[in-house]
């Protein structure tokens, strides 16, 4: 998502203090409720609250938690039915027709179709530079409006009336209810956006329609959300205040957690997890997400496939588990995780496709020499970036140690906050640098699609035209058979040119505390308190 996002990936960050308990669990009614308070650390300081502007998995889930789209994630990560009230797709699988629930924003005012079509063009906008553009491509000439090949009139969304939508797509698209779901497909008040471009970034001019409203946002620090009862199903919801803490310190959120002062994070120190599995206290769930490094393609010697393989070979991926991230994760040698299906009915796309590669030193050793490098000689040294909340520095250091033993070549590690890693990635200033995804839906395509030329959260700047065919091929075909083996072919591609490294595939970590009840964990990385309640 996300990037991640699900980002894009982002690792979702540490939080420090306050924001706490309860009074009661309160009763259903809109009205009588007693104050039901708790916390989480959702990640750091947000640079936008804009959904169709963010893309990483912490903003991801405040905005989940502020917002509602057409549709919602159950617990099994399946698309329901919320703003919209029926959907209606034709027999080709091209046009969906959406009539909407009468439902209103935090400030009264009526939600309506035209208020998703703007947010949606605006994601579309080629001025807005929204790295999430791309999942709304699937809609008739989005990409084609967002490259300055069609106009705006063109594009397949039309808002028939105030509550009905009907939008035509370019291919049909299986999981487009899913995409519906994605806070690049949320609504934003139009009236409000149009009048102050700045509207997401202060608790006074926030409106929004989910199950929370923002009621204060003290910058690196915290954000308070309130339940919304303008919110279309309000009286599901029993958290009364819910509290984001934004600091990025993951030992410092821990702290807080056992001292009583925070209700949960799963940004938890490697150094922590196994004395935490001990003690009875680390929960852990299914997630779809992987952990890899980015290789920029555009710099000597990284443009050679030949040494983005060899580096990859020459690292033990069970070893950095077991010794550093100790967090039961999975070594990877594709980039898709398990747990998507195949076409075939019982199957897994990563059980067909299998893995495409193995650690093997010798070889590495051999490609580096047929590189021009025998035995490390005259590698430059490269860079490892990673962000420096988080627990990265230590998998950083454990890759030198390996690539030096086994390959003879140098690399130096750098460190960055958050935000400013992220403008490095974007910009391209960095030679290797730490990532990860999160799915933002059930689908191999969540994975793959990020690689094409020129993609929003194309990290590394790689670029294939075989690559590029084989992703259009899927999205082209709505027979499942036809889809899944052009995907597995286009991971075939991925990972022999190697343009990213795969490390593990993700397990999703956290502490909450025992009287915290019905959050939604989803195996997409976001984390839903519509449903929660605190016990006594």
């Amino acid at each position: 998502m996300l990037r991640k996002h699900k980002l894009l990936i982002t690792i979702i960050t540490a939080v420090l203090t306050l924001g706490l308990l309860l009074s009661g669990c309160g009763n259903t009614g809109t009205s009588q409720q007693s104050e039901v308070k708790m916390s989480w650390n959702p990640g750091p300081e947000p640079s936008t609250l804009d959904p169709q502007m963010s893309n990483g998995t912490s903003e991801a889930i405040m905005e989940l938690n502020l917002f509602e789209g057409l549709m919602r994630l159950d617990n099994n990560s399946n698309p329901q039915n919320a703003l919209a009230d029926s959907i209606t797709v034709s027999p080709d699988g091209l046009n969906y027709t959406i009539k909407m629930k009468d439902t209103k924003w935090n400030n009264g005012e009526p939600v309506t179709a035209d208020d998703f079509k703007a947010a949606w063009m605006h994601a579309l906008d080629p001025a807005a530079a929204a790295e999430y553009a791309y999942q709304l491509f699937y809609i008739k000439n989005g990409e084609a409006f967002n490259s300055g090949t069609a106009q705006a009139e063109d594009v397949g969304i039309k808002a028939v009336d105030s509550r009905t939508l009907e939008i035509t797509l370019e291919s049909p698209t299986p999981y487009f209810k899913s995409l519906l779901a994605l806070p690049v497909y949320f609504p934003v008040n139009k009236q409000v956006a149009e009048t102050n471009q700045d509207w997401n970034l202060n608790a006074e001019t926030f409106v929004s329609n989910g199950p929370f409203k923002m009621q204060s946002w003290s910058h690196n620090d915290k954000m308070v959300l309130i339940r919304n009862t303008n919110y279309w199903d309000a009286q599901t919801v029993k958290i009364t205040e819910l509290t984001f803490n934004l600091v990025e310190d993951g030992k410092a959120a821990l702290t807080a957690f056992e001292a009583g002062q925070l209700d949960g994070t799963d940004n938890l120190p490697v150094s922590d997890i196994e004395r935490l599995r001990q003690a009875g206290l680390l929960k852990s769930g299914p997630y779809l997400g992987n952990y890899y490094y980015v290789f920029n393609v555009k710099k000597k010697p990284l443009d050679d496939s030949r040494v983005r393989q060899a580096l990859a070979l020459a690292i033990d991926r069970k070893s950095l588990i077991d010794n550093v991230f100790k967090g039961g994760q999975t070594p990877a040698f594709a980039f898709t995780p398990d747990g998507i299906p195949d076409y075939e009915a019982g199957k897994t796309f990563r059980g067909v496709g299998g893995d495409y590669f193995r650690e093997d030193v010798a070889k590495a050793k051999q490609l580096l020499a047929d590189a021009g490098y025998p035995e490390g000689q005259n590698f430059p040294e490269l860079n490892i970036l990673y962000n420096s909340n988080g627990s990265h520095q230590l998998p950083a250091e454990a890759i030198q140690d390996m690539w030096s033993k086994n390959l003879g070549i140098k690399v130096k590690l750098s460190g960055q906050e958050w935000q400013v890693y992220l403008e490095s990635i974007q910009n391209g200033q960095f030679d290797i640098a730490r990532s990860g995804w999160t799915g933002d839906y059930v689908d191999p395509m969540t994975f793959l699609d990020i690689f094409v030329t020129e993609g929003g959260n194309n990290q590394p700047d790689w670029s294939n035209a075989v690559y590029d065919k084989a992703i259009a091929a899927a999205k082209e075909s709505g027979d499942q058979k036809v889809r899944m083996q052009a995907m597995h072919e286009a991971e075939q591609i991925l990972m022999t040119e190697m343009p990213v490294m795969p490390i593990y595939y993700d397990v999703h970590n956290y502490v909450i505390k025992d009287r915290i009840k019905n959050v939604t964990f989803s195996p997409l990385g976001l984390i839903d308190f519509k449903n929660a309640t605190v016990e006594k």
